[in-house]
């Protein structure tokens, strides 16, 4: 979130995060800056904490929204693990940030 103050500067703030499971079917999470990589086995998402892989079946995003931080990910619900952002690379980590490293 950025803050303009009224002499004109700004104050980024880190979005709000939570999670949300539903009868390990349904799971709303906020505070997401971006999806790194999806499939129907896992979404990896990267947020201000680090990133945060789903793990599942059958799993499919209902709703991504990046303005609002909000990711909705429907399908049948195994695990939900953080991580580090330098563990698994930083921020481009993903498929096309390995190929043109």
């Amino acid at each position: 979130m950025v803050k303009d103050l009224d002499d004109g500067k700004k104050i980024i703030r880190g979005r709000s995060h939570s999670v949300s499971i539903e009868n390990r079917e349904k799971v709303t999470i906020t505070g997401v800056i971006d999806v790194d990589s999806f499939d129907e086995a896992s979404v990896i998402m990267v947020t201000d904490l680090g990133f945060i892989t789903l793990h599942g079946a059958d799993l499919h995003i209902s709703k991504l929204n990046l303005e609002e931080g909000q990711l909705v990910v429907e399908g049948e619900i195994i695990a939900l693990e953080y991580s580090e952002q330098n563990a698994m690379g930083g921020k481009g980590s993903g498929l096309f940030g390995r190929i043109f490293r």
